[in-house]
């Protein structure tokens, strides 16, 4: 068996270099914007409250945001000069937070869920049938119930109306009428949104 030279571990590399970017890298994830010296640009357009809208040099720029004892934003870094607007940083992030989260309340999709009874349902399928809209208006889902009538069945629309009715009373603990009976062809029909806790 023959012995390998004797080779020295090759040297990590420097610390600083790799160290740094990393920490860059995590700083850069940490905060979406670019703030004070951290902005690049030689010029910018500045645009906000209490400062006169116009191109600066960067120097000028957080001369204003200083004097003002503000921060430098960059929130449009690829317009040509890039935009920063002169603005506390914290409340900016929390306006944005705030944006972010009532857009994503707005865009959450409503579940509606669908019950369908007979004119003449009897009280042991009805019971059976209110334990689940129970359940789904606990989820928070939509409850669209309604009576379907077939053939001759559409002369018991009272009947029909009368049902749902009882339903939307026996639910009201769990949820408020948004539309009350209206037929629309064949069907009976009453919607129910769960009530906010």
């Amino acid at each position: 068996m023959q012995n390998k030279p004797y080779r020295p571990a090759s040297p990590s590399p420097r610390p600083n270099a790799a160290g740094q970017n990393r920490r860059q890298d995590r700083n850069a994830k940490q905060e979406p914007y670019a703030v004070n010296e951290r902005i690049r640009a030689r010029e910018v357009r500045l645009v906000g409250d209490n400062v006169t809208p116009g191109i600066y040099s960067i120097q000028e720029a957080q001369q204003i945001a200083d004097n003002l004892e503000l921060d430098l934003i960059e929130i449009s870094p690829t317009a040509e000069p890039p935009v920063c607007k002169v603005l506390d940083y914290q409340k900016f992030l929390y306006q944005q937070k705030k944006r972010q989260k009532e857009q994503k309340a707005k865009a959450t999709k409503v579940v509606v869920k669908e019950i369908r009874f007979g004119p003449q349902t009897d009280d042991h399928d009805y019971n059976f049938k209110l334990k689940h809209a129970i359940g789904f208006l606990q989820e928070g889902a939509k409850v669209k119930a309604y009576v379907f009538f077939k053939g001759r069945s559409i002369l018991f629309k009272e009947q029909g109306e009368v049902l749902l009715l009882r339903f939307a009373n026996d639910l009201e603990e769990y949820g408020k009428v948004e539309q009350m009976p209206q037929l629309e062809g064949k069907r009976m029909i009453i919607m129910l949104t769960p009530k906010k806790k």
